[in-house]
């Protein structure tokens, strides 16, 4: 890796079709990649420097925040390598969607925690055929 010029790396993490998303110790939005505005429908320049809330659905806000300044104040997460989150989220326009995604605690240049980042991946449709097959099978029970 060390040959890898990082500007390739960012230029990869730019164009994913899954989001990347980093947010800064208080909650603020400080990188959001085209991937990003692709799922959510807000573009970059509308949600940097804006709380995460804005993709939180509103009774979900609460539990996010408690986990996360819980791991800013640890350094630590309790999801690990192998964890994939699956939430509800809100895009542009109240738009429900499902994600999936992993997170990464990051430190800031004295080692304190600093950033998280999320790689992201849209959900919605295949969240729905599963709720259908799921009632379809129920309604084939007689449930």
């Amino acid at each position: 890796m060390e040959h890898l010029d990082p500007e390739v790396v960012l230029g990869m993490t730019a164009r994913a079709p899954d989001g990347v998303v980093i947010i800064d110790r208080e909650g603020l939005i400080r990188y959001w990649n085209h991937g990003a505005e692709r799922i959510f429908g807000f573009p970059a320049a509308e949600v940097i420097g804006r709380s995460l809330d804005v993709i939180i659905p509103e009774r979900h806000q609460q539990r996010h925040w408690d986990g996360f300044q819980k791991s800013m104040a640890t350094g630590t997460t309790r999801y690990g390598d192998d964890d994939l989150l699956a939430v509800p989220a809100v895009g542009a326009g109240g738009r429900k969607l499902s994600i999936e995604f992993s997170v990464v605690l990051l430190n800031d240049a004295d080692g304190q925690p600093g950033w998280v980042g999320a790689v992201i991946r849209d959900v919605t449709a295949r969240r729905a055929k599963e709720k259908e097959l799921y009632r379809q099978v129920a309604a084939a029970r007689g449930d």
